[in-house]
């Protein structure tokens, strides 16, 4: 491992760029591709729908983040439908779960959809406490399935080791934090002091991991003043924004999302916590975009799962996203967020995969060789470009996060333009063949061993 690295030079080795001019993926001449009609089928294809499960939160807090990703589901399979269906035959029909219901509930629900309603493939799925327990269920019951969120390393990393019939689209959880502790690092080296507050449950705790194993080396000699970790859906943060503010950091990081996140930052308004500390965050902005109200202070790094925000790639540099918020906005008078770029995704990569199969065998191709053009897809996508990992199932695109800035284009706040930041996914990502957890060492996640293994601790 080197020592004695520049932070300047390392940010620079690992591609981050800052401003509004970059382009995430694949070259900017890209176009709105996904829309095309598809060549005419080879061999005979049914008429029968194609059924799908859509797993979100459609009640509770979580319902500002995830009834977006059945948006961007419905949209899609409306766009597909009105071209014939998939293969110009098979119209896709959806059935719809409320992910507030719980783990349990969730995983009884999934059996239902596959045993009873004969469903061809289940998507959705927001949480990362429910993805470890619905993904087995998934390789049990054979049932393809692409998980739009869940993000948890533990995932792929543990608990479907060796997908076949399982996916994802979203990125992994890990590069979440490392994400922002890049951003954090490339805008406020002079941070010394952190508090944190983040939900209880895997994924606050794999963020708070994750950002704390990469800031150690991009800004050594960072202390925690203050931990925090209030129940996922908790609507009185009182307590916790006074012992935050108690702690005087340079900086709070946190994770809290959808709806707990909203009330934070509006109880934190009334104590003056923005105007005495740096605020970072892996998902503030990932709830629908109108969620976040004007009276949100500028200035906070605000994290959108490293996915998607809907400004970005803006302009004609990247027609494929211009066209998808034009759309979306003409079918739902709202902005998308990155829940409906990936729910909006997933049917057109296993559309691309259904289309790259009946070339191959004629007729309704068999599952298995729909997953065998799943595994290694590269698809344009609206947030760029988008690579499905054979080994793992795991779904790639570049890191992207921004900062807060009230802009006279929107009713709410959103990203300043001139202060995106870009990260290519595979220099924050542990890269195919990393020993899993339990292997050759035992960290919580590939990425935090491969991370410990590769990045030096750096100067100023």
């Amino acid at each position: 491992m080197q020592t004695n690295v520049n932070r300047r030079d390392f940010l620079n080795k690992l591609g981050v760029t800052v401003g509004g001019a970059g382009l995430v993926g694949a070259g900017a001449a890209a176009g709105p591709q996904l829309l095309k009609a598809a060549e005419p089928a080879k061999g005979r294809i049914p008429d029968t729908p194609f059924k799908t499960g859509h797993l979100t939160f459609l009640s509770g807090p979580g319902a500002v983040l995830g009834e977006a990703s059945l948006k961007g589901h419905t949209l899609a399979a409306e766009e597909i439908n009105a071209q014939g269906g998939l293969l110009g035959k098979r119209k896709i029909e959806t059935i719809t779960a409320d992910e507030a219901a719980g783990t349990d509930a969730n995983v009884k629900e999934l059996r239902r959809m596959k045993l009873s309603e004969n469903i061809d493939l289940f998507t959705g799925v927001i949480s990362s406490g429910n993805s470890p327990a619905l993904g087995p269920v998934s390789e049990e019951l054979s049932l393809l399935s692409i998980f739009c969120d869940g993000c948890t390393d533990f995932l792929f990393d543990k608990a479907v080791p060796n997908p076949k019939y399982l996916f994802r689209i979203t990125n992994i959880q890990s590069a979440d934090g490392i994400t922002a502790a890049i951003g954090t690092a490339q805008a406020w080296p002079q941070v010394r002091k952190i508090a944190h507050i983040h939900p209880d449950y895997s994924y606050g705790r794999n963020a708070a991991e994750h950002f704390s194993l990469a800031i150690e080396r991009l800004l050594p000699g960072t202390e925690t003043v203050s931990e925090n970790w209030p129940a996922l859906g908790t609507s009185d943060f009182t307590a916790h924004i006074t012992k935050i503010l108690s702690s005087e950091p340079d900086l709070l990081f946190t994770s809290l999302w959808g709806g707990d996140y909203v009330a934070f930052y509006k109880q934190a308004l009334r104590y003056g916590l923005f105007d005495k500390m740096k605020v970072a965050t892996t998902v503030a902005y990932g709830v629908k975009p109108h969620a976040i109200g004007k009276d949100h202070p500028e200035g906070v790094l605000a994290g959108v799962h490293a996915n998607y925000y809907f400004t970005y790639p803006g302009g004609d540099r990247w027609p494929l996203n211009k066209s998808f918020v034009e759309r979306y906005y003409k079918r739902w008078n709202e902005y998308p967020n990155f829940q409906s770029d990936g729910a909006y995704m997933a049917l057109y990569l296993l559309k691309s995969a259904i289309e790259r199969a009946n070339k191959l065998t004629g007729g309704w191709p068999e599952d298995e060789a729909i997953i065998s053009q799943l595994e290694g897809l590269g698809i344009d996508s609206p947030s760029g470009y988008l690579y499905i990992r054979p080994d793992n199932h795991q779904g790639y695109k570049d890191a992207v996060t921004g900062f807060s800035k009230n802009l006279p284009d929107y009713p709410f706040s959103a990203w300043d333009p001139n202060r995106i930041i870009t990260i290519p996914i595979r220099n924050i990502t542990a890269p195919p063949g990393w020993p899993k957890p339990g292997t050759t060492h035992n960290e919580s996640t590939a990425a935090a061993n491969w991370l410990k293994t590769t990045w030096p601790k750096l100067t100023a």
